[in-house]
């Protein structure tokens, strides 16, 4: 359950990306945000699956590969 929580959250973030690029190429010279808020949205979400990873890591929810 975890892990697909974690890859939700990177689609998210892959989506986001791909938004900013596509308001970005589309509204050219005009005053519109929207890439703004799309990367500032991929920002957050990037964030959040550190967090999320760095959790996992800490109570065990992902294991490692060390020995």
């Amino acid at each position: 359950m975890f892990k697909l929580v974690i890859l939700l959250v990177l689609l998210g973030v892959i989506c986001s990306l791909f938004s900013g690029l596509f308001f970005l190429f589309k509204n050219r010279g005009a005053d519109d945000d929207r890439s703004v808020k799309a990367l500032t949205v991929r920002i957050a979400l990037s964030l959040v699956l550190f967090a999320l990873l760095m959790l996992g890591f800490y109570f065990g929810l992902i294991p490692g590969h060390a020995r």
